[in-house]
């Protein structure tokens, strides 16, 4: 079945979602930079791909909503929180309502592998489950591997707690602290995961698919990630760039109080050495002590 798929957005994202869709779809490309009229491309399009970082979805959903058809369905790849602490499903959801459906397509999804040709893999979940099978429509035949998820929350929450969590594996890669230690952050970072998501109201086995311990390997490991790469950078003692969706991940939980962080040592740890980066040898050892001391 060829669709007409509006992509939002030409980043990386966007190129590899272009990349996997052209040759069997009609594709639309939508930027700010773009001399089309984005109100005219969405009333057009039966698939949108939110390709866009999560702090301007409000403003495009917004924008779009009344243009929608009741069988539009608009998917995002985003995977932050937005300056009022949502994240990209809760904007949905708080425009969209009942009244148009929508998704989110998480996983381990690296844009340079997918227009190497590489295989990506994603958990998608929906507002309306049956459409499971637009996405698999939009996917099939490709190298992106979707699974139906049904938990929208867990999911959204797992991918984006995981970039908080990537942090921590560049700090002990960087320390050197071997690769026990990335078996027991793992590990502990799952159970911290599993434990939150659960506190939102979601389902706690979701951090163990693609959208939670898919996504938290690729990131925690990838030569390539940003908050890998932030992690090291911590831990060598370069706080000049401190920046990135994990980052901004924890000042908006708390701003909004969205964690009670003294629940979860591991994530505590984290923002603790990320508000003050001097003393990350210091927290670190105190951590590992606590741990001793069974």
């Amino acid at each position: 079945m060829k669709l007409k798929v509006l992509i939002l957005g030409y980043g990386e994202m966007g190129h590899a979602l272009e990349y996997l869709l052209a040759d069997k779809h009609d594709i639309r490309i939508w930027s700010r930079s773009s001399a089309t009229i984005l109100e005219e491309e969405a009333a057009g399009a039966q698939v949108i791909l939110f390709c866009l970082p999560v702090n301007a979805h409000l403003e495009t959903i917004q924008r779009i909503a009344h243009c929608l058809n009741e069988n539009s369905l608009c998917l995002t790849i985003a995977k932050g929180l937005d300056e009022a602490g949502l994240n990209a499903a809760q904007v949905f959801a708080n425009v969209l309502k009942d009244k148009q459906r929508y998704g989110v397509i998480y996983g381990p999804m690296i844009s340079e592998e997918i227009r190497l040709g590489r295989y990506a893999f994603a958990d998608v979940a929906l507002s309306a489950p049956h459409d499971f099978d637009v996405v698999k429509a939009l996917f099939q035949g490709g190298k992106l591997i979707c699974r139906q998820a049904g938990d929208i929350s867990g999911c959204s929450w797992s991918v984006i707690l995981k970039n908080v969590y990537a942090i921590m594996f560049g700090i002990a890669d960087e320390l050197e602290l071997g690769d026990n230690m990335r078996g027991y952050l793992l590990v502990t970072a799952l159970a911290e995961l599993s434990a939150i998501v659960k506190a939102f109201g979601a389902e706690a086995a979701t951090p163990y698919g693609y959208a939670g311990l898919g996504d938290l390997i690729t990131t925690a490991t990838s030569a390539g990630s940003h908050h890998h790469e932030l992690g090291r950078k911590l831990a060598a003692g370069q706080y000049g760039d401190i920046s990135g969706e994990g980052i901004h991940t924890l000042k908006m939980v708390e701003k909004f109080k969205l964690i009670d962080s003294q629940i979860y040592p591991l994530f505590k740890l984290i923002s603790d050495i990320v508000t003050t980066p001097a003393t990350l040898k210091t927290q670190l050892e105190r951590y590992l002590s606590q741990l001793r001391s069974w």
